[in-house]
């Protein structure tokens, strides 16, 4: 019975030995992962961000056919509302 107890009780300090180093490996491998993740988000904006500013003009060009038409038609709204409006009203202060 004394060597089944300490048996058990060997098993069982292996297990909470094991399962300490286990948590210490995952939490010091979550911090380098975390490390490694910030690392590389803000890599991956610096470049996103400079191939977008790359790109932006040939979009800009490409969409330049559908824009043409819709530039006309503010043009001319904006044309006939400006003609259509009254004149401002001055008021003139009274002289004294």
């Amino acid at each position: 019975m004394i060597v089944l107890t300490s048996l058990v009780v060997l098993f069982a300090g292996f297990w909470l030995a094991f399962a300490l180093v286990g948590a210490l490996l995952k939490l010091v491998f979550g911090i380098i992962g975390g490390v490694f993740h910030i690392v590389a988000s803000l890599v991956g904006a610096l470049v996103g961000g400079v191939l977008m500013l790359a790109v932006a003009p040939v979009v800009a060009l490409a969409l330049l056919p559908v824009l043409i038409p819709v530039a006309f038609v503010v043009g001319l709204v904006w044309l006939i509302a400006r003609a259509t409006r009254k004149p401002d009203v001055v008021v003139m202060p009274a002289p004294r």
